[in-house]
């Protein structure tokens, strides 16, 4: 499946991750393209509070720390790729170890590292600018249970 939604503002793109967050079960790995400035944090701060992470508000890019984690009802990882020099330097991570039913793994900068991700079937995400605040977002490859407006 696949859908192309505009947001108009952070706070929508937010509100989107949102509601795919509220959908997800766990098992779920979710790849996040876009350039720099272009919402991509945004959905997963949304993701993460729809998935019901204890405290969305502390969502950030871990750019330089590589991987955070979220507590809530699922485990949720949050790997940032912008720093990551191969998909060997990935996988040194421990991103198998990682992916388990009861995880919700969200790579943003994913296309740095798609290789390693073949065979693990990923949401795909893109999100590009329109202008100042509006984001295309394109989403493909969504699992059936998760319904994208």
């Amino acid at each position: 499946m696949e859908t192309t939604i505009t947001t108009r503002s952070p706070q929508e793109t937010i509100d989107l991750g949102a509601r795919i967050g509220h959908q997800l079960r766990g098992g779920e790995v979710i790849a996040i393209v876009g350039p720099l400035g272009s919402g991509k944090t945004h959905l997963i701060k949304g993701i993460a509070a729809g998935a019901g992470a204890t405290d969305s508000s502390i969502v950030n890019s871990p750019t330089f720390v590589i991987i955070n984690q979220y507590a809530g009802p699922f485990d949720l990882y949050h790997i940032d790729a912008y720093r990551i020099d191969s998909v060997a330097e990935f996988e040194m991570l421990g991103f198998d170890d990682l992916c388990y039913p009861r995880s919700v793994v969200l790579i943003e900068w994913a296309d740095k590292v798609e290789a390693a991700l073949k065979g693990l079937d990923p949401m795909r995400i893109d999100l590009n600018h329109a202008d100042k605040t509006r984001r295309i977002v394109h989403v493909r490859d969504t699992p059936s249970h998760i319904a994208v407006p």
